[in-house]
């Protein structure tokens, strides 16, 4: 069985495309894999009391979000067959259309990282200290409420 590493689930803005490849090509010398999955949440242009967001500025209590990361990360793994777990979270200023997380789940059949990208998802908006300040186009802001 290959060696599950933990790793900083944070990064500064956006996620880019070329690090979202990057990591799913990293893997192909992986050849127990059959099957990989992927969640990315990206900021919508919701309209909010009449107003349009532009943008979210994501913060978080690092090390309490991080020991929570590491929490799901040892609980998906107890419960599902899985060879790699990835999960990324933008902290500061994350633009409409961007991308703000990063769920990439692999493992060697294909219907367990349909139910372990889930139950991933739901635990973090669910479990992990981030807060997100929804900016509006006239620079206002509100805190965001996570649905």
């Amino acid at each position: 069985m290959e060696k599950k590493t933990i790793k900083k689930s944070f990064t500064q803005g956006a996620i880019a495309a070329e690090f979202i490849g990057n990591s799913i090509a990293k893997h192909q010398n992986k050849t127990s894999i059959g099957a990989h999955n992927i969640f990315l949440g990206q900021v919508r242009a919701d309209e909010i009391e009449g107003k349009i967001v532009s943008a979210i500025e994501y913060s978080a209590y690092e090390e309490m979000a991080e020991q929570s990361f590491y929490e799901i990360r040892e609980a998906a793994f107890e419960k599902y067959d899985l060879t790699c777990l990835h999960i990324y979270h933008s902290l500061g200023l994350v633009k409409t259309g961007e991308i703000c997380l990063f769920v990439f789940v692999s493992a060697p059949r294909r219907k367990v990282v349909y139910k372990a990208l889930e139950f991933l998802v739901e635990e973090i908006k669910e479990k992990v200290a981030i807060f997100g300040k929804e900016i509006f186009e006239d620079e206002t802001y509100t805190w965001k409420k996570n649905s």
